[in-house]
């Protein structure tokens, strides 16, 4: 069962990587890139310093550090843990996708924290925000899908990576949520 899931996995991960052409390599690159999403995060906190103030958003700051954290050093722990080789790192793949990116990067790839992130921000900003923004949680997560679909795209992970950093972002976030929540009701 498991070798079927992985053989479809690398299967699903040659079909979406080479959907890409060139034209579409600039744009990917951006959004894979951590510094790309700096103008949202600066929108979520001033949206999150308008609704709460300044003492709320320092803990709000606080929480996303704390998140950040988790699912990198959860992903960091599942990498070593499962060895799995990222696909430019697999030489069974060589010469099959469409390496984007210069480098590689590290040489495992299960789970991508750049999925886990991009959606444990997204979870955590669209529970905190969506009673004045009712669209913004949907928006959160279609940028996160973007990002996540962005670590396919230019071959540095497979979809099972980033489904299972969707996974493990959405689980934090909404634990973190929970626990934000709680604190702002007595303390905040």
């Amino acid at each position: 069962m498991i070798d079927s899931l992985i053989e479809f996995d690398i299967e699903l991960f040659l079909y979406l990587n080479n959907l890409g052409n060139i034209q579409w390599d600039g744009f990917w690159m951006f959004m894979t890139h951590k510094f790309g999403a700096i103008p949202l995060y600066l929108l979520l906190l001033f949206l999150s310093y308008k609704q709460f103030g300044t003492k709320t958003t320092i803990v709000i700051v606080l929480f996303i550090a704390v998140l950040i954290g988790i699912t990198d050093q959860t992903s960091n722990l599942f990498k070593y843990g499962f060895e799995r080789l990222r696909p430019c790192h697999d030489e069974s793949l060589e010469g099959l996708f469409r390496l984007v990116k210069e480098r590689c990067g590290g040489l495992y790839s299960y789970f991508s924290a750049h999925a886990a992130n991009s959606m444990a921000i997204a979870i955590f900003f669209g529970l905190l925000l969506r009673r004045r923004h009712k669209f913004l949680p949907l928006a959160l997560i279609a940028w996160a899908t973007i990002v996540g679909y962005s670590r396919i795209y230019i071959g540095v992970h497979f979809p099972l990576d980033v489904f299972t950093g969707f996974f493990f972002g959405s689980m934090y976030a909404a634990i973190l949520y929970r626990v934000f929540s709680l604190i702002r009701e007595k303390y905040l």
